[in-house]
């Protein structure tokens, strides 16, 4: 169900906003610490939300949305219902992609694996400035993504219930924003101007830190090159003492991803040991 309204001046490329008047929230948008992970995780986020608001992109980017203002509620569901003491990996992913978690506010999540198997509810909001061929239509999008339709059908198959993988994972992207030229092609943040990606990403990688700080993972999974190699740098860099690893991308730009990313990723986890801890018992 959607909230608030699009508003906003053409070129949109502000990286704070989205609406979520009208919405009747999981819970505030205020700071809150109670000193359980999901708190801990939501405050590293909201900090970096914070700092988003101030960085404006030049061209080709013409619309940014942030799903963690518009889809908020939904957001901090998906956090409170299974970010949790224990879970000791990390998958990582880059940022979000305009049918999975732009639509829903949960990383690579596809609406059918949300609703379905993650049984997400709430309510979604707008962007204050929407492409319009890239609207938000929250829980009710009816086009899939493939890459979220992948990686949760993947763990679905593997675990059966969602406490299975939850009970030693959970799922996070560096970077909260998505990117859209004036065409409303999707612009992944490799593709953004290198002073105004180094801003962002700098920024990214200190809340990165506080992440896995406060969730105390002993193992950060990037889902693609690109966020594993950031997340090894960042993490590195600020001297945090985590094991960085990395599996394919489900994108279905990907060739090999389309050969059989299933079994490509089952290896690499038996391999990293982790296969063990989310297969059926």
């Amino acid at each position: 169900m959607l909230g608030g309204s699009s508003s906003g001046n053409e070129t949109g490329n502000v990286a704070g906003g989205g609406s979520r008047r009208g919405l009747s929230l999981c819970g505030s948008e205020e700071r809150q610490d109670d000193g359980t992970p999901s708190s801990r995780f939501l405050n590293a986020e909201l900090e970096l939300n914070a700092h988003l608001r101030d960085i404006k992109f030049s061209e080709p980017v013409r619309y940014v949305y942030n799903p963690l203002v518009y889809a908020w509620d939904t957001h901090r569901c998906f956090v409170e219902k299974y970010c949790q003491e224990g879970q000791s990996i990390l998958f990582l992913g880059m940022n979000p992609g305009p049918f999975g978690m732009a639509q829903t506010g949960v990383p690579f999540g596809e609406v059918k694996s949300v609703v379905d198997w993650l049984k997400i509810t709430g309510e979604v909001g707008r962007p204050d400035n929407e492409h319009p061929k890239r609207r938000i239509m929250g829980l009710g999008c009816t086009q899939s993504e493939v890459s979220g339709a992948r990686f949760w059908g993947f763990f679905r198959k593997l675990c059966g219930k969602p406490a299975q993988f939850f009970q030693h994972c959970f799922v996070h992207n560096l970077c909260p924003l998505i990117f859209m030229s004036a065409s409303g092609k999707n612009l992944t943040p490799p593709e953004l101007p290198p002073a105004e990606r180094e801003k962002l990403l700098a920024l990214c990688d200190t809340a990165l830190c506080q992440v896995v700080e406060a969730l105390q993972v002993s193992m950060v999974i990037g889902v693609g090159k690109v966020a594993e190699q950031r997340a090894r740098r960042a993490l590195s860099a600020a001297g945090v003492d985590v094991r960085v690893e990395g599996i394919m991308h489900p994108s279905p730009r990907n060739p090999q991803a389309n050969k059989g990313w299933e079994e490509i990723v089952k290896a690499k986890l038996t391999e990293l040991d982790v296969l063990r801890l989310l297969s059926k018992t």
